[in-house]
């Protein structure tokens, strides 16, 4: 079947006698309001169709430059939509203001059937040139709209089936119509669902392109919508001002129009400032925080992001207390301290971390990614490893990719093969029908994040290497490979030479992740702990939660082993104990109960009685290892395990069931202690 240029007498008489017998502009139809303006306004006759207008090709081209941003937002979503269709006889299409089709996405048969109609790339659709239909009459009256065959103003596109709806640019003004033209006669209103989501996330696109200096903020009553096409978007100046916002913004703020939202800052929307609701993302891993609406008992989850340009062009910051001024990128550095105090009480321009090995690791990690090198964080379970990841994504230059994790000890071996590389539709019983990419294609352009990769099993270890020698991935069941490039990141709380020694883990993968080696201090190791303390404490129970000095006392002694989540865990629990009061000893309970345990605590105390006797007994072993780096405490407990060692005939296993510790928590240690595990010649 072609698309024939017909006449259609009759149809041509019906528009005539439906105008004529009192459908004017005050109807509340769209479809005949646009039949009166095309024949009173526009002066065009339904019985005599006029030739397509076509612009020439360089006034099209200027067209299409005019509007490049909105076109480079609309591709990717215009493609996505026909694909969903899946109707071979559509065609989605993009039109300016003027109703010039700037960009469209159909078949080659479909775009090669509608050409003489004017559905074409340059052809002219609005009101004026082509009468009732989808793209003209959405602009006309600036409303989504479908446009079914016998609607549309002239006999020979009454084929056609036309579906259209505005897209808004960040200042709430049209900028563009989206439309789907089809010869389906079937009902559009399923069509104009996937246009509206369609135009949305464009909407969203445009946002995030024309303000990527300003902090975006993501939005709603329900965290489980945050980061979906129902949250609420804004574009968020340094000075806190409203610079942009999308459609269910306004909605959920209860306000009318974007000029009215672009009056507000954010501290008139929401009981916070930006600072500080940027500080409280970063510290929940861009987990979506409370935030209440100002002057109402309105409850949002919110995330807050630093603008897009600081990863391109980072920030600096100066730590203090080192004897030079080092600088690192802001966006890496400020994910690794706590979230700082209001933006009134410390300079604007500059920001201050206090433990300052994590800034100078935050600084070679910037420069080495730079180079795209893989780095390979090491540090006790809860020390914040993948907020340190996260923080060496943002200041790289895959920063505008994905962050992909992969926690290689949560997922069975059987499944680990599968999240990692895909697998094709049918490629194992209980797989998707739809096949599913793996999390390695998942972070192409971004940073693969492989937490405690030393309990990836050795075969996968084997599949992974090559992926990163060759740069290319194979999902599970098929032979076509596919091109990636990210940046790599790996973690783990096992001393992973230990384990390549045990023949636990691949040497050649070993040296491949370890491009630089992190070790990231404990929390009972960092300089900012009271900080972090306090910090943590109003994340959790708000900005009236207080301390008392001997629960203070309590928390700075205790060693943390569980790290920050620990921490976290357990002012969150004093907080809700206390309930708005003071916190004090006994809301601490998991902590008061018990002795705070000292560096040497899980010792045997026979073994820790004299240290002196420990020394001679290991001196032949001591000579060797650089013992003048230990502190005095350090220098002890290095006696003490060498002694334990020699009885237990170095035996490690041994040694950690009379310590009460894992084996792993050993081999952290005796590595800190520069003790080597076999035992001296």
């Amino acid at each position: 079947m072609t698309l024939t240029l017909r006449q259609g007498d009759r149809h041509a008489d019906r528009v005539l006698d439906v105008v004529r017998r009192g459908f004017h502009e005050e109807g509340n139809d769209l479809v005949t309001r646009s039949w009166s303006r095309c024949l009173n306004q526009y002066q065009l006759d339904p019985g005599r169709p006029r030739e397509p207008v076509v612009i020439a090709s360089s006034a099209l081209q200027s067209r299409r430059n005019q509007h490049a941003d909105v076109i480079e937002c609309a591709r990717y979503e215009m493609t996505t939509l026909y694909q969903q269709l899946a109707d071979a006889e559509s065609a989605v299409v993009l039109t300016d203001t003027d109703g010039v089709i700037v960009h469209m996405v159909s078949s080659p048969e479909f775009a090669t059937e509608a050409e003489p109609m004017g559905l074409r790339a340059g052809g002219m659709w609005g009101e004026a040139e082509a009468g009732t239909n989808g793209m003209g009459t959405c602009l006309a009256a600036a409303h989504p709209i479908s446009v079914r065959r016998e609607e549309h103003f002239f006999s020979h596109f009454t084929q056609l089936t036309c579906s259209a709806v505005p897209v808004f640019d960040p200042s709430g003004e049209i900028i563009a119509v989206l439309d789907v033209t089809s010869r389906s006669s079937l009902m559009q209103q399923h069509v104009l669902v996937l246009l509206g989501m369609t135009a949305r996330m464009i909407e969203n696109r445009l946002i995030d392109k024309r303000f990527s200096n300003a902090h975006p903020l993501h939005f709603h009553s329900r965290p489980e919508f945050v980061y979906t096409l129902h949250e609420g978007k804004l574009a968020v100046g340094d000075d806190g001002r409203i610079l942009a916002a999308n459609r269910s913004a306004l909605f959920q703020l209860g306000l009318q129009s974007m000029a009215e939202i672009r009056t507000q800052r954010i501290d008139d929307l929401f009981q916070t400032s930006l600072e500080d609701i940027v500080q409280r993302s970063l510290s929940s891993s861009f987990h979506p925080v409370v935030a209440y609406r100002a002057n109402a008992a309105l409850r949002f989850f919110a995330v807050a992001r630093r603008p897009a340009s600081d990863a391109a062009t980072p920030a600096r910051a100066r730590v203090a207390g080192a004897g030079a001024a080092s600088m690192v990128a802001e966006t890496g550095a400020e994910a690794f301290r706590a979230p700082l105090r209001p933006a009134a009480a410390r300079a604007p321009s500059v920001r201050t971390f206090k433990d300052a090995r994590l800034v100078a690791h935050l600084d070679t990690a910037r420069r080495v990614v730079a180079r795209r090198t893989p780095v390979l964080l090491c540090g006790e379970t809860g020390s914040g490893k993948e907020v340190f990841a996260r923080a060496i994504h943002e200041s790289s230059p895959h920063a505008e990719g994905a962050f992909v994790a992969v926690n290689c000890a949560s997922l069975p071996e059987t499944l680990i093969e599968s999240e990692l590389f895909g697998y094709k539709a049918g490629a194992f019983t209980g797989a998707q029908r739809s096949g599913r990419r793996g999390k390695i294609l998942q972070a192409d352009g971004g940073t693969l994040f492989l937490d405690e990769i030393a309990d990836m099993p050795l075969e996968l270890q084997a599949r992974l290497l090559r992926v990163l020698d060759e740069r290319q991935v194979t999902p599970l069941g098929t032979e076509e490979t596919h091109p990636v490039d990210f940046q790599l990141v790996s973690a783990s709380h096992q001393h992973l030479p230990s384990l390549v020694r045990d023949g636990r883990f691949r040497e050649d993968l070993y040296y491949r992740l370890a491009g630089i080696e992190l070790d990231l201090p404990a929390l009972r190791d960092r300089s900012d702990k009271r900080e972090l303390i306090h910090d943590v404490l109003k994340d959790e129970g708000g900005s009236d939660s207080r301390l008392g000095e001997e629960a203070e006392r309590l928390l700075m002694a205790y060693s943390w082993p569980g790290n920050l989540r620990q921490l976290r865990h357990v002012l969150r629990s004093a907080a809700a104990l206390a309930d708005g009061k003071t916190i004090t000893r006994e809301h601490l309970p998991s902590l008061a109960a018990r002795p705070v345990p000292s560096p040497l605590a899980a010792l045997p105390q026979a073994a820790v009685a004299d240290p002196a006797d420990a020394a001679s007994d290991a001196a032949p072993a001591d000579a060797a290892p650089p013992i003048k780096q230990l502190n005095p405490i350090q220098a002890n407990e290095r006696q003490v395990l060498l002694q334990m060692l020699e009885q237990h005939r170095w035996n490690v296993s041994n040694v950690a069931k009379a310590l009460d510790v894992s084996r792993n928590t050993l081999y952290r240690k005796l590595h800190k202690l520069h003790i080597e595990i076999s035992p001296p010649d």
